[in-house]
């Protein structure tokens, strides 16, 4: 079971932050559409996203040739509640807002990546 101090832990990085507050605000990305959004390299997304994924913050499914992640199904309310705030508080705030536009306006076609 996740610890509010294992938690904050993991969101005291900006870019688990970033990833995190995008997860909330949709259902699930693949790496490439958060290396686009974030504009950092792909290894380092991958290792921000093995930090979630074994504190079970997010899981990751495979799709053809893609692995895209998403909050874990499991995840606890408290942890839910206090991503919505955070996302809520960074809406209108770089560089979440702008991460947020990117995946929007991605040249990615919906749910695919290159």
């Amino acid at each position: 079971m996740l610890t509010p101090e294992e938690f904050t832990k993991a969101l005291s990085d900006e870019t688990r932050l970033r990833i995190l507050i995008l997860l909330t605000q949709l259902d699930e990305l693949c790496v490439c559409q958060l290396t686009e959004a974030l504009d950092i390299i792909q290894p380092k997304i991958s290792r921000h996203l093995a930090v979630l994924r074994e504190k079970e913050i997010l899981l990751d499914q495979r799709k053809g040739q893609w692995i895209f992640y998403r909050l874990h199904p499991a995840l606890e309310e408290w942890c839910h509640t206090s991503l919505g705030g955070l996302a809520k508080g960074a809406k209108n705030r770089q560089p979440y807002a702008g991460d947020l536009e990117k995946i929007k306006r991605s040249n990615l076609p919906e749910g695919l990546c290159r």
